[in-house]
């Protein structure tokens, strides 16, 4: 690798050609601060929190676009580089909305926090005119405030460059710029699909989820409602970042705890569900390659994706597994099976789901999501929603002490954990179609599929299965996702199973996820070391192979009959769309 050597702050270094002053000073152990400087993402140096002076340059340089080059001297804290960061947040506060004490952000704030650690104080020496504007809340998922927005344009550049939705934008110029929609349309009146990556992208308080915990409070303190919860894969290897515990923290054992704590008459594992939809995403695929059915089948666990596929390649709507996902399976489970055999009638019951994705909001009140004619899913709470709901309760959640799952549906396997992860889903689903197709038993070793593993955005690898060469391919992002179809749509590419998670990383970096400061996301590998956490329970579980569930079985053969039965496709299977573009 070819060096170059600089100083930074009068420390010699030798840094890779091409690194930027930013990069150059993190590997020396020195943060730089920035507010609009996501890597790969939006790397536009606009926000000028990040500038540094370099010696010889007329001027102040954005040290997140920089490149550095032979010889350079570099100063990252002198008295004109720290007056000119004060100033330019002295100029973002006065045309902020300043509600700091019942701001979601609040503490969590990079705004909020540089200005605490550059000193800066809401002084007045620049009030005016300030534009106000109204919130969008016409989205099922999110809310836009625009009076917090401080025009960093990350939320853009996620939907823009991740994602290749594009539904956002600046509008207008000048003093009047602002985020918003093409025409000033509402946000839920355009093809945005719930995915929340402007959430987490976002640096203060000017996009969240919608907050449901109110209702979650509302139906734990009614006497004739039974409030069953159940939690994604995902949430035990990210919850614990929102106490400050390390990232890939594995703590299922405190966050069932905490959900007792809570009030829930049930803490159920939505792991339970992801080997329910593995029984019949399994038995789908077999079926379509005997039969000759519409392939590649896609999966259809993720909601931002199926709503992508909806609106942007709806000659594809029929590719997609009618699988309903694991929230929505798991939801029609406890208002059928679990009712009749409790004795409890499903009106009565609120199903609460805790998911790493805003997009569940929106598939919780989708049509045909109502197997015993009233919603599956009541209530679908982000990551970051429990994680208030915690605190909100005084709960200590570092000092609880380990608890299980209820049973009957908290036993699940390490195929149902590691759907959190991009690839999860097509090696459990493999686990089960491999062993169903030959006949023949995985071992430890065999039945971990590494080709599908990692955080790559697109992923390839067949498989020889008996007398079939399965072609598979894994994507995650929904750019990555657009051009994988792509060229299955032109005849580029040809596969017989594709899975897809809106979400880069998959459900691990979910929009729903706690929410972590652009220093950590642009150099630490979040997506790696969350999946990690669910890797290793995998490998640590009893049962690691979906159909080895005992008590999948047990409801196959007490109320389901077989994979893909009629009942089974009553309760456990969906319909899909094909939308345009703009409603």
């Amino acid at each position: 690798m070819e060096t170059v050597n600089i100083k930074i702050n009068g420390m010699p270094l030798s840094v890779p050609k091409g690194y930027t002053i930013l990069e150059a000073a993190r590997s020396a152990g020195i943060n730089i601060p920035t507010l609009c400087y996501l890597k790969d993402i939006n790397e536009i140096g606009a926000c000028r929190i990040c500038v540094v002076e370099v010696k010889g340059a007329r001027s102040l340089v954005a040290s997140c676009v920089y490149p550095v080059n032979e010889g350079m001297e570099v100063i990252t804290n002198s008295p004109a580089v720290l007056k000119s960061r004060r100033l330019t947040l002295e100029l973002i506060l006065s045309t902020h909305e300043k509600k700091c004490l019942s701001c979601v952000r609040s503490g969590d704030c990079e705004l909020q926090r540089l200005c605490k650690e550059l000193g800066v104080e809401d002084s007045g020496k620049f009030d005016g005119a300030r534009p106000e504007y109204e919130l969008d809340t016409s989205a099922p998922h999110m809310y836009r405030d625009n009076n917090k927005c401080i025009l960093c344009r990350r939320c853009v550049a996620a939907c823009e460059n991740l994602q290749a939705v594009g539904v956002i934008g600046p509008n207008e110029r000048g003093f009047n710029t602002h985020i918003g929609c093409a025409f000033e349309a509402e946000l839920g009146e355009t093809a945005c699909v719930s995915c929340g990556q402007c959430i987490v992208a976002c640096p203060t308080g000017a996009l969240s989820e919608r907050d449901d915990t109110g209702k979650v409070w509302a139906a734990l303190d009614d006497p004739d409602k039974v409030v069953i919860v159940n939690t994604a894969p995902s949430i035990r290897a990210t919850l614990g970042e929102a106490f400050g515990m390390p990232i890939g923290t594995n703590v299922e054992g405190k966050m069932v705890t905490a959900l007792r704590m809570l009030g829930f008459d049930k803490v159920f594992d939505t792991d339970f569900s992801a080997d329910l939809t593995i029984m019949e995403e399994a038995n789908e695929f077999i079926e379509r390659v005997k039969n000759g059915g519409k392939l590649p089948l896609i999966t259809s666990c993720s909601p931002g994706w199926v709503k992508f596929c909806e609106h942007y390649f709806p000659d594809m709507v029929d590719n997609l597994s009618s699988c309903k996902s694991p929230q929505q399976m798991f939801g029609a489970v406890i208002k059928t099976y679990y009712a009749e055999k409790m004795g409890i009638d499903p009106k009565k019951i609120v199903v609460v789901s805790v998911m790493p994705c805003t997009a569940k909001k929106f598939e919780a009140g989708r049509d045909d999501q109502s197997a015993a004619g009233v919603p599956d899913v009541d209530i679908a709470l982000t990551t970051r929603e429990l994680a208030r709901m915690i605190d909100r309760a005084g709960i200590m959640f570092t000092e609880l002490p380990d608890s299980e799952f209820d049973a009957p549906l908290g036993t699940a396997t390490g195929a149902g954990v590691i759907f959190g992860a991009t690839g999860g889903v097509m090696e459990a689903a493999l686990r089960t179609a491999v062993e169903t197709l030959t006949d023949t038993k995985l071992d430890d070793q065999t039945m971990e599929f590494h080709d599908v593993r990692g955080t790559e955005g697109i992923k390839e690898a067949s498989y020889q299965v008996g007398d079939l060469n399965v072609k598979v391919a894994v994507a995650s992002g929904l750019a990555n996702a657009k051009k994988l179809l792509t060229d299955i749509r032109e005849g580029k590419a040809e596969y017989h199973f594709v899975e897809i998670m809106a979400c880069p990383g998959g459900c691990v970096n979910g929009g729903g996820q706690p929410i972590q400061p652009a220093s950590v996301r642009n150099f630490t590998d979040l997506k790696a070391l969350r999946a990690a956490a669910l890797y290793a329970e995998d490998r640590n579980l009893p049962y690691r192979k979906s159909h080895d569930n005992p008590i999948i079985k047990e409801v196959y053969d007490n109320y389901f009959g077989k994979p893909g039965s009629h009942k089974a496709h009553e309760v456990l299977h969906t319909t899909y769309v094909k939308r345009g573009l703009y409603k």
